[in-house]
């Protein structure tokens, strides 16, 4: 589905009003967040976020929203009004690659590190933007790299492909809750019918990748090499450079992991960021522990100690006592 812009700018076309009005047919229906999230399916912590008017959802949840609470296309036709993105500013040097975002007809991406900007969660991306900035700018940065993915979480959006190297779902961001978080997002966004992730593993050996992160994007009027080096973009549309790197990226991704076997893989690192927190929180009450345990132990082979010694006396006490006794002779008077 295409969206429509808001064009008056009024308070009824505000996420947050979004999510009041999605709350209000979801305690109708006599739901919780959880029992909602569990029907939809997603996290919990998402449909509370949409509530809050702090998450922008995708008009897939919107919709699956109005066949569960039976609003009658209510959430639907809202998503479509609402300007989610009003007035963000990409920095200068990234205004054009935004602008073919906005245009392009397909989209073929390697990215090594770090999770594409089109993928991202919105944890994710404000943990690395809280890297190099801080309060107002790292918000304003995170909305503005948001903004660029709603059209490829449109039912109509253009196709695009990311093959993403290992690196990506292993570098730490922020924390573990942060990077579950981003694999939930990654298998979500994955299941659309435009979208496809795959990924190239570290330990496979044979593998080509391009010599970095790279963008093959497609216009209606070209086609574009796209790549970044510290704070600059490069863009090439030399034809012959586009088939060479199209060509590394082509070979690339049929060797990698299938769309259906990344998942999995996704799926694996999600699972083990879960259990990254529960694995923490035990380490320190095993830490806790083993000063109570030390000093147990000594206690015992202290104990054990005392017990020894005091069979040992036993024993010579017992031996003295059945050993003979001799009569001592007296001195005659």
């Amino acid at each position: 589905m295409s969206r429509r812009n808001a064009t008056g700018g009024t308070a009824a076309t505000t996420a947050t009003v979004f999510g009041e009005v999605l709350k209000h047919f979801r305690e109708a229906a006599g739901l919780t967040q959880e029992g909602l999230a569990r029907e939809i399916p997603c996290d919990r912590s998402h449909v509370a976020r949409v509530e809050a008017g702090t998450r922008v959802p995708q008009d897939t949840f919107a919709k699956k929203c109005d066949e569960l609470l039976g609003t009658g296309g209510v959430l639907m036709r809202l998503w479509g009004r609402i300007e989610w993105y009003p007035e963000v500013h990409h920095p200068d040097w990234f205004e054009r690659r935004a602008e073919m975002d906005a245009k392009a007809v397909v989209l073929r991406e390697y990215q090594e590190r770090v999770i594409p900007g089109l993928l991202q969660a919105t944890e994710y991306a404000h943990a690395l933007f809280s890297q190099i900035a801080s309060g107002d700018e790292v918000k304003e940065r995170v909305r503005a790299r948001l903004s660029r993915q709603l059209r490829f979480l449109a039912d109509d959006g253009p196709l695009y492909v990311a093959v993403l190297d290992e690196s990506c779902l292993r570098n730490a961001v922020g924390s573990p809750e942060v990077m579950r978080d981003q694999c939930a997002h990654l298998l979500s966004v994955g299941r659309r019918p435009n979208i496809r992730i795959q990924v190239a593993p570290a330990g496979l050996f044979g593998l080509v990748r391009p010599r970095g992160s790279m963008s093959l994007i497609e216009l209606a009027d070209g086609r574009w090499v796209y790549s970044e080096s510290l704070d600059r973009g490069h863009f090439n549309n030399d034809p012959a450079v586009y088939a060479r790197q199209s060509q590394t990226y082509d070979v690339l991704r049929a060797d990698a992991l299938s769309a259906r076997e990344s998942a999995a893989l996704i799926s694996d690192m999600m699972e083990g960021y879960g259990h990254h927190g529960q694995t923490r929180c035990q380490r320190g009450d095993l830490d806790q522990e083993q000063p109570q345990r030390k000093q147990r132990r000594q206690l015992h082979r202290s104990g054990a100690h005392l017990d020894e010694e005091q069979l040992q006396r036993q024993q010579r006490r017992q031996l003295h006592r059945s050993s003979p006794r001799y009569p001592r002779r007296r001195p005659r008077p």
